[in-house]
């Protein structure tokens, strides 16, 4: 059963906040999987992983200089539609949230899933994250 939306709002306005775009509907995806640059998308979660350690992580890394062009967050278990037209962009990857992923001129180049998420603290994996910028972006 989904979560209520009141119940998901503030995780959406963890990364809302910073900026991130909403990808909300699968022309949301269709149209910056289109977009020449780099593109970091954050499958965002209700799970402990993308409370503690992939939000956080996130907003670290973005305090950088160094960051992709675009930033965007698709809700798993939320936006179902938009979650799938994602997972198509990357479907030789088995599905897991929270992941996020790094597209350059829409090629993925580099794509962390939650079994590299969870179990880190958000600081470790923001050190990825800027590593992963300060490379590709």
């Amino acid at each position: 059963m989904p979560y209520s939306p009141l119940l998901i709002k503030p995780f959406r306005e963890e990364l809302t906040s910073l900026g991130v775009q909403e990808l909300l509907k699968p022309e949301d995806v269709d149209t910056i999987m289109k977009m020449s640059g780099t593109t970091l998308i954050v499958i965002n979660s209700v799970c402990g992983c993308a409370a503690g350690m992939a939000r956080p992580g996130v907003r670290i890394a973005l305090e950088q200089e160094k960051k992709p062009d675009r930033i965007a967050t698709i809700f798993a278990g939320q936006d179902l539609e938009a979650t799938a037209r994602f997972r198509s962009h990357i479907a030789d990857i088995p599905p897991s949230s929270p992941s996020i992923a790094l597209f350059k001129d829409n090629e993925l180049v580099y794509f962390i899933p939650k079994h590299r998420i969870e179990g880190r603290d958000a600081r470790a994996l923001a050190a990825d994250l800027v590593s992963i910028f300060e490379e590709y972006c």
